[in-house]
């Protein structure tokens, strides 16, 4: 049976909450920044309902097992595009994944983003998330920023030499 990609809606609260806490999960390794307690990455209930954004959702035998999110936001004055879209929470139930669906909820955002005349899209990915990037790699995205960071905690705080 084939993926059925829809909209997500509020009964899909509970679902969708177990998935960004498996987001979370699998991204813990590759950032040492994230608060130890449980944390929430998305406001799931703003996505569904936002104008300027669509909530996707998977569907396969009646049973949510994948989604993502593309939101539009305005992009920096010094850039040729003034918007662009920004996606992200693309997760898949581990026993669905190597099967390509997200490539399906990745194809349906880019349909969502086109008929509102969008042309730039944005995500972000863990450097170390190499399966994560192999995939948006595969789906037509390019390494273009790295972002990077550095913890002061512990170091002195000593007076540059002259």
């Amino acid at each position: 049976m084939s993926l059925t990609v829809r909209p997500a809606v509020h009964a899909d609260l509970p679902v969708l909450q177990q998935f960004e806490q498996g987001v979370i999960t699998a991204e813990r390794p590759f950032d040492v920044t994230l608060r130890r307690e449980p944390v929430r990455y998305y406001d799931i209930p703003a996505l569904i309902d936002a104008p300027t954004a669509t909530l996707l959702v998977g569907v396969l035998n009646g049973d949510v097992i994948a989604c993502g999110f593309a939101r539009l936001e305005s992009s920096a004055g010094f850039q040729r595009h003034t918007r662009h879209a920004y996606l992200g929470f693309i997760y898949v139930k581990p026993e669905h994944r190597g099967k390509r669906y997200s490539a399906e909820i990745l194809s349906a955002l880019k349909r969502w983003i086109r008929a509102r005349g969008i042309t730039e899209v944005r995500l972000e990915a863990y450097v170390a998330n190499t399966s994560a990037i192999t995939s948006y790699e595969r789906a037509g995205f390019e390494k273009h920023t790295v972002i990077m960071r550095a913890s002061l905690e512990g170091e002195d705080e000593a007076a540059p030499s002259t």
